[in-house]
Order: structure tokens, then C-alpha cells, then sequence
């Protein structure tokens, strides 16, 4: 299956969609470390894979920092301002573009545009996943981040 530039835009607003839910959840609900700590990571691996998109190094940033709920404001504006800015002057030819990078223990490895964007897309509704299993846990109410909810 091959995922259309249309589709692609599309995940890319879900992400920052539910980023955006999770972000409100975490900051007026009660500290979750390990929750705070997922969500740190998915916007510094947002981070890191936009790095390598635009060819630069990537394996000086972190990928498990924690940051604060103030730094995750910040991430999630920027992050976004990126990919939409990316997404804005890609094609769909351009998707199959290869990318060439390294990853954090220093092997390197070439995927395509579509590949790469449908990675971070996917990988982030993992973690967000993971979260609201955790504020479920801690006898909170899970966010609910479906993209067909996103959709409606």
C-alpha cells in the first residue's frame, strides 16, 4: 500500500491533533512522571526524524529526555511549524525521494520521504497509547486520540 501525499497530510494533522489533547490532559491533570516521560519522547523523536528529513545529523539530540510540560508546549508548536512547513512543499513524486541518516548508535540507513513521515505518524499513536493506559491506571480518564474521532 502506498500512502497518498493527501493521506500523509492528513496523519500529520491527527498527530498534532492528539498531541494537542494529550498536552491539555497532562497539564491540568495531577504530575505522571512515566506519562510526561512518553510524551517527551514522541516530540523529540517528532524532533530527531525532521532533523534527518532535512539532511541534517541527528545523533547529538536526545530521544528520551525528559522535558517539562512548559518544553512540551514549546515542542509541539515547533514540531508542528515543521512537518506543516515540510508537508507544504513536498509532492507526491517527492515522497519517493531516499533519505540517508544514522541512527543514535551510528548505523546507517536510507528510506524514502513517504516511509519516514508515515513512521513518525505511526509512532506517536503507539505512545499515545501507552499514556492513557497509564492515566487509566492512575483511575484517570484516557483521551481519546482515534483519527476517525479526529475526523468527525
Amino acid at each position: 500500500m502506498v500512502l497518498s501525499l493527501e493521506t500523509i497530510q492528513s496523519m500529520f494533522k491527527h498527530l498534532h491533533w492528539a498531541n494537542q489533547r494529550i498536552l491539555e490532559t497532562l497539564q491540568i491533570g495531577e504530575e505522571n512522571k512515566q506519562a510526561n516521560k512518553l510524551f517527551s519522547h514522541i516530540l523529540h523523536a517528532e524532533h530527531v526524524w525532521f532533523t534527518r528529513l532535512k539532511g541534517a545529523d541527528s545523533s547529538h539530540l536526545p530521544i528520551w529526555a525528559e522535558a517539562s510540560i512548559e518544553s512540551c508546549v514549546e515542542m509541539v508548536k515547533q514540531n508542528h511549524h515543521n512537518y506543516a512547513e515540510f508537508l507544504s512543499t513536498l509532492s507526491n513524486t517527492g515522497l519517493d525521494q531516499l533519505v540517508s541518516y544514522k541512527n543514535s548508535k551510528g548505523t546507517e540507513f536510507h528510506h524514502s520521504i513517504r516511509d519516514i513521515l508515515t513512521h513518525v505518524a505511526l509512532h506517536g499513536q503507539y505512545h499515545r497509547g501507552q499514556i492513557n493506559q497509564l492515566l487509566r491506571a492512575a483511575d484517570l480518564e484516557p483521551i481519546n486520540v482515534d483519527y476517525i474521532t479526529f475526523r468527525r
